[in-house]
């Protein structure tokens, strides 16, 4: 039997040789047919199959722990476009390479909207890229080689969705411009990126000062984009406040 299992490995099965023994126990008392037992063995692969995926897609993706969209207080920011956002989640935007960028300044959500967003988009079986802008510029500027660079690049311009987030939190030099415009371009009128940034468009060239590309490069961003606007104060510190409140009244 354990050379059974072992065989079994080799070919690529995965799910089956570690439930060996309780399958063909299973298959015996219920007199499978050579048809049936094919049939529950494909299931049983499929099954692990899937599973693999998606945990290998959700680790690649980089999304870590966040707070789903059902915890989200509509009511809190002064102004939210929850039309545009619930559309989002229905991922139509990712067949119509259509670009979403969330506009607000800092502890109103954007992060997590996207983060939902993104998470619903590994659930639907596509592979997604969430990163930070400064993570993104760093991970291409760390490349040593044009070819390193290019095949980096490459990765970025195909994932089905690409999340870039935070930018405008930290100023860059007119490279890291050069790069994120490299990014953008390749990915134009082929594959959707979300967006979020604190930062009105008319002030990216304080993000990346002496930077020649930031028109072209936000032409390209919103051509085919939903840009959305949140306004109002801080949920972090609103939270903040509270917990502060609460422990007051402890005392």
């Amino acid at each position: 039997m354990n050379n059974l299992a072992a065989e079994l490995k080799r070919i690529g099965l995965r799910a089956l040789p570690a439930g060996l023994d309780d399958f063909l126990a299973h298959a015996t008392k219920a007199r499978w047919s050579p048809h049936q037992l094919l049939e529950q063995l494909v299931q049983i692969e499929a099954t692990e199959s899937s599973r693999r995926s998606l945990q290998r897609r959700l680790h690649l993706s980089g999304l870590k722990r966040f707070k789903p969209l059902a915890d989200f207080d509509w009511t809190w920011p002064t102004k939210i476009e929850r039309d545009v956002i619930e559309r989002a989640l229905t991922l139509d935007f990712l067949s119509e390479a259509r670009n979403l960028v969330m506009i607000g300044t800092n502890g109103l959500g954007k992060t997590m909207i996207a983060q939902n967003i993104c998470h619903a988009a590994v659930l639907a079986g596509r592979s997604v890229w969430f990163r930070t802008a400064p993570a993104l510029l760093e991970d291409l500027h760390r490349q040593m080689t044009p070819e390193g660079r290019r095949r980096k690049l490459r990765g970025y311009a195909n994932v089905d969705l690409l999340c870039i987030d935070e930018v405008g939190y930290l100023s860059f030099d007119d490279k890291a411009a050069d790069l994120l415009y490299e990014v953008i371009n390749r990915r134009y009128e082929r594959k959707p990126v979300i967006l979020t940034t604190n930062r009105a468009f008319k002030e990216w060239n304080e993000v990346f000062p002496n930077a020649t590309c930031i028109a072209t490069l936000l032409d390209r961003l919103l051509h085919h984009a939903d840009v959305t606007v949140m306004e109002g104060e801080s949920y972090r510190v609103r939270e903040s406040e509270q917990e502060t409140a609460a422990r007051r009244k402890k005392k």
